[in-house]
């Protein structure tokens, strides 16, 4: 997961000038719903994404490669109306369907031969988080992008190694995009000010929420490392502070602030 495979498509498509919808498939559709989606698709000309493919039902799948085959089949036969679940449809050549999916996970089928045959495999690895961190954060406006991206990157290794294993943590491409356009947001506050103790800042008071009691020591001991003599305050609002603490103590519970 997090290796970018929708975003991959959803590029392309963009690239292409094709407009792509994105559908998040489970083990709910049924061959119905499914036609009901291909139908759309072959009508309007766009991209359909199905992501976590194989979430889906064997039983189903078994059905849909049936399905999509007759779209090929009509794409090549180059007609501009077809027969598809016994109704007449127009068909507009530019369509096309993309699957996304993370095998060998628990709860996923795997995919029959025959829809297998519809599809060319296209394999994804991890990307390497440095090159995007960098990238990222030149476009939000930091100059020292590179000695910057690779502590980030660092404290993020170093946090799946060292932190507890729990079930809200996130330490993945789509954590490290959020943060980033977070560390552009506080950059724009302050343009002139060094950069270090702003990423710093983004580092520590996104992530604190988070972590938990007994994470946070270990937590806030990697960033001094790595930041060495920068720990800049949190930004405060002391009247939006004043109101959750009112509000805590009304309901009977511990105010942390």
């Amino acid at each position: 997961a997090g290796t970018g495979k929708t975003e991959t498509t959803k590029d392309l498509s963009r690239a292409l000038g094709l407009q792509i919808v994105v559908f998040n498939c489970s083990d709910q559709m049924t061959y119905h719903s499914m036609a009901q989606i291909f139908m759309g698709i072959a009508q309007t000309g766009c991209w359909g994404c199905f992501d976590e493919f194989n979430r889906i039902s064997i039983e189903v799948l078994s059905v849909v490669s049936t399905q999509y085959k007759t779209i090929l089949d009509a794409i090549r036969s180059n007609v501009a109306q077809f027969s598809f679940m016994e109704e007449d449809i127009r068909l507009i050549s530019t369509n096309g369907a993309f699957i996304t999916m993370n095998p060998g996970y628990a709860g996923r089928t795997e995919l029959p031969e025959n829809l297998k045959a519809l599809f060319r495999p296209v394999a994804m690895i991890v990307p390497d988080l440095r090159f995007i961190c960098e990238n990222m954060l030149m476009s939000e406006g930091f100059i020292k992008a590179r000695p910057l991206a690779n502590k980030f990157v660092q404290l993020y290794s170093l946090c799946k190694e060292l932190l507890s294993k729990q079930m809200h943590y996130d330490w993945g491409l789509r954590a490290v995009k959020s943060l980033l356009r977070q560390a552009g947001t506080l950059k724009r506050l302050e343009p002139e000010s060094d950069e270090n103790p702003v990423l710093c800042r983004a580092l520590r008071d996104f992530n604190t929420p988070k972590i938990t009691t007994l994470d946070m020591p270990i937590f806030l001991r990697l960033i001094k490392d790595l930041f060495p003599g920068c720990w800049p305050d949190p930004f405060s609002d002391p009247d939006f502070e004043k109101v959750c603490i009112g509000t805590s103590k009304r309901r009977g519970l511990q105010p942390d602030p």
